[in-house]
């Protein structure tokens, strides 16, 4: 009888190590939401704005601009990856730091100049508004100066929103030892290098600390 009472209580632990390790294996589109509010209450941003979580393997997430307005997609291969909403935050914070830091209106301006430019010495018959294009230039990548910027603004975020500051660490840090190094745009358009993970890692501390 005792055997039988303790294969029991064997199989009843392990279904429940089980079931705690596939719930923590990644994370529900649910949270995608929940995180960002949080994030953009504290930040001042708009916490409505549209959500998409898209069937992509590849981690990743950004924002895309329509004027004044934006919206945040986030690939489910991020979610994934990540094991914590402080993870996910870290990642959302940073995206937030482009829009706060103004790196899409600075490279619009930048991408619209060229555009014009373009135009005026080339195909002056294109029927491409260099608004649009200027938009399009800018979501296809940052500076390498523009991301540890927002990397930086990231970190900070997710410390005041009341999240880990190490959840962006530890994101780019998963994303590092994936494999994923290279992507035409969004949160990973500047991969992971070492030089990059050392510097959130110094920030990190640096937050932790005050905290």
């Amino acid at each position: 009888m005792d055997k039988v009472i303790r294969r029991s209580l064997i199989a009843v632990i392990l279904l429940v190590v089980f079931i705690a390790g596939t719930s923590e294996a990644s994370l529900q589109p649910e949270a995608v939401k929940d995180v960002w509010q949080r994030l953009a209450k504290a930040a001042g941003l708009d916490p409505s704005a549209p959500i998409t979580v898209v069937d992509q393997k590849e981690p990743n997430a950004w924002v895309t601009f329509s004027l004044n307005k934006y919206s945040i997609t986030v690939t489910k291969g991020m979610l994934d990856l990540l094991d914590s909403e402080d993870e996910l935050a870290g990642v959302l914070a940073h995206e937030i730091g482009h829009i706060k830091l103004n790196h899409y209106g600075r490279t619009v301006t930048r991408s619209v100049l060229w555009s014009l430019i373009f135009r005026a010495v080339g195909n002056s018959s294109s029927r491409i508004d260099p608004l649009d294009l200027g938009y399009a230039l800018a979501e296809s990548g940052f500076s390498r100066e523009q991301e540890v910027e927002a990397d930086d603004y990231g970190i900070e975020l997710s410390a005041k929103a009341g999240y880990d500051p190490w959840g962006l660490v530890s994101a780019l840090e998963k994303m590092a030892k994936a494999g994923y190094t290279t992507s035409p745009s969004g949160f990973n358009s500047h991969p992971p290098t070492e030089r990059r993970l050392q510097h959130v890692r110094a920030k990190a501390q640096e937050v932790a600390a005050r905290s």
